[in-house]
């Protein structure tokens, strides 16, 4: 009788951890046919403290404008300048997004070294 429990109580907690991933899909990325690409620096180049980063949006369905993110943190309001960046390797994000800022699946990224 214990082990009819335990199989049940399994049974339960797998189905709700299904729903829980079904929920979780309801906010994934849209890719509307967006293409982001970083045009410079390139990856893997070695930087000054200060630098531009150019990139090109190809605005599928549903994108407005592209986020930038420097070592995972978003850059509000991105002039196009990266300024006084400490030394070391650096991950530079670009992600398409909607009007209202919505992430679409469109992204580059790439690694600069600062000098």
């Amino acid at each position: 009788m214990k082990m009819h429990n335990t199989m049940r109580v399994a049974m339960v907690v797998l189905g709700l951890s299904g729903v829980l991933v079904s929920a979780g899909s309801l906010f994934a990325e849209v890719d509307d046919g967006s293409l982001v690409t970083i045009t410079s620096p390139k990856d893997g180049a070695k930087v000054g403290e200060t630098f531009e980063l150019t990139y090109a949006l190809t605005k599928g369905s549903k994108a407005a404008h592209a986020h930038v993110y420097l070592d995972g943190e978003p850059q509000k309001k991105f002039p196009g300048t990266f300024k006084g960046l400490s030394k070391g390797k650096h991950e530079i994000k670009v992600q398409a997004a909607t009007h209202d800022h919505d992430h679409l699946t469109a992204t580059d990224t790439i690694t600069v070294e600062v000098q």
